[in-house]
């Protein structure tokens, strides 16, 4: 689906410039649930942005399902976007004046779905993560867990071939992460292809088909789970797993 080829993102010109990402290759196949983790500052949001189509990248290739996406337009981009892609971000985005259902319903009216069928699959998605009987409450009735829940049922309705968290657990506590993390197991039970950067180590492990360790701005290593987690090769990836583990 994805294929990053010696992708760089530079922000900024000359003794400024930041060297966000820096020589990027990677695959992502249909229905792989990849996490993406490292340190703060690293890329791992930059990465996301860019095979999310948020941002452009400076050098290299992206072909995203056979389409060479770098030289399309903002709005062929925008639309691709739109009809490919799931976002969930730290920040829930949620419209206070709106009804949960509504909030899940939104981006369904700008994809011109009829009213009825617009509820109905708000239903649907509000059903599955646990959350259909707080269709006619408002966001600030729930908790933060339960906000960001309404956030992936969104996010869901408009049946997205892929799912792109970033730090989708990093605004909660302890307890209420568990709620999301259980939603996620779920997502990736149904195959659905997903992209998630977090700290969240150990869900990482159970979960990820293949988990990314970022530093620098270049991909340090990347594998299966228990290879990168449980079994690091360089004193980068040993030093920060050590460091999350103890926290």
């Amino acid at each position: 689906m994805i294929q990053l080829s010696e992708a760089k993102k530079i922000y900024g010109k000359g003794e400024s410039a930041v060297h966000a990402l820096s020589g990027i290759s990677l695959n992502i196949q249909k229905g792989e649930f990849v996490a993406i983790t490292g340190k703060s500052g690293c890329g791992k949001t930059t990465l996301l942005n860019i095979i999310g189509l948020l941002d452009n990248l400076t050098e290299g290739h992206y072909t995203l399902n056979g389409q060479d996406v770098r030289h399309l337009s903002d709005k062929a981009k925008a639309r691709l976007r739109f009809q490919t892609f799931g976002y969930i971000f730290q920040s829930f985005n949620l419209l206070s004046s709106h009804t949960v259902a509504e909030n899940v319903a939104l981006p369904l009216g700008y994809a011109g779905v009829p009213k009825q069928e617009r509820l109905a699959r708000a239903a649907e998605m509000l059903r599955k993560v646990g959350l259909l009987d707080k269709m006619k409450a408002y966001p600030d009735e729930l908790s933060g867990g339960q906000q960001q829940r309404v956030a992936i049922a969104r996010a869901l309705a408009l049946k997205p071939k892929m799912l792109f968290f970033d730090e989708p657990t990093s605004a909660l506590d302890p307890e209420l992460t568990a709620e999301i993390l259980k939603v996620l197991k779920e997502l990736a039970a149904e195959k659905m292809t997903m992209v998630i950067v977090t700290h969240e180590i150990g869900f990482a492990r159970s979960v990820s088909d293949r988990v990314i360790f970022m530093d620098g701005g270049v991909i340090v290593e990347e594998g299966k789970p228990e290879d990168v987690i449980d079994n690091p090769k360089t004193d980068r990836a040993k030093a920060f797993l050590k460091k999350m583990q103890e926290m």
